[in-house]
């Protein structure tokens, strides 16, 4: 089993073994759907460098018009917060309480990192609100380009600038793109689960 194509494509590379793709669980019961947004962009993850959201720090260092929300703890955080404007607020660790009033509010999810699968994207769509992200590892699959948020090709600030500005040119459904994050819940993790491993047992019962 492999948690999304872009790691299925890894397992037939090295190992030359097919697998089947079956995303992780989600609660997307948790994360419910907040059509108000307001005037904000936000992240969240680890503070630690592959995570890259100094980058996305260093990007929204260049639009001092644009309000960028930071929650998260780690290494990187003295870092960040040396080089962070005054346009970028950072809130440290906080409660699922906080940061899910954030994720819910914000006009913008911004993820900069290569994730097998990223499930805090998912927990954004989920509540409506739209993802900037880079079209590489799991954000490639989940996100939808233009109808669940922009893609942006590399790993750089002038690219992260360029999709929050594409982004700024479009109109979302809040509500269709917390729909869609329902392929992702929980239920339908248990199911394909349990389905494939039924499956096997069928198939070695035959082979005996």
């Amino acid at each position: 089993i492999a948690n999304s194509k872009f790691v299925k494509n890894r397992i037939k590379k090295t190992y030359n073994v097919d697998s089947m793709v079956i995303y992780p669980p989600v609660d997307t019961n948790k994360f419910i759907l907040e059509e108000e947004k307001e005037d904000f962009y936000f992240t969240a993850s680890r503070l630690v460098p592959y995570k890259k959201t100094k980058l996305i720090v260093e990007a929204f260092n260049q639009m001092p018009n644009k309000k960028l929300v930071v929650i998260g703890s780690g290494e990187e955080f003295e870092s960040i917060k040396n080089i962070a404007k005054e346009n970028i607020v950072l809130l440290g660790y906080q409660e699922d309480i906080i940061l899910i009033d954030h994720m819910k509010k914000a006009k913008a999810f911004i993820y900069a990192a290569v994730e097998d699968f990223g499930i805090v994207p998912i927990e954004a769509m989920s509540c409506g609100t739209p993802v900037i992200a880079l079209d590489d590892g799991g954000t490639a699959e989940t996100v939808i380009d233009s109808v669940t948020g922009v893609h942006f090709k590399n790993q750089t600030k002038e690219d992260i600038m360029l999709a929050v500005e594409k982004f700024e040119t479009l109109n979302f459904d809040y509500k269709r793109i917390s729909e869609l994050t329902q392929s992702y819940s929980v239920e339908r993790f248990k199911k394909e689960f349990l389905d494939f491993v039924n499956s096997k047992i069928e198939l070695n019962n035959k082979c005996k």
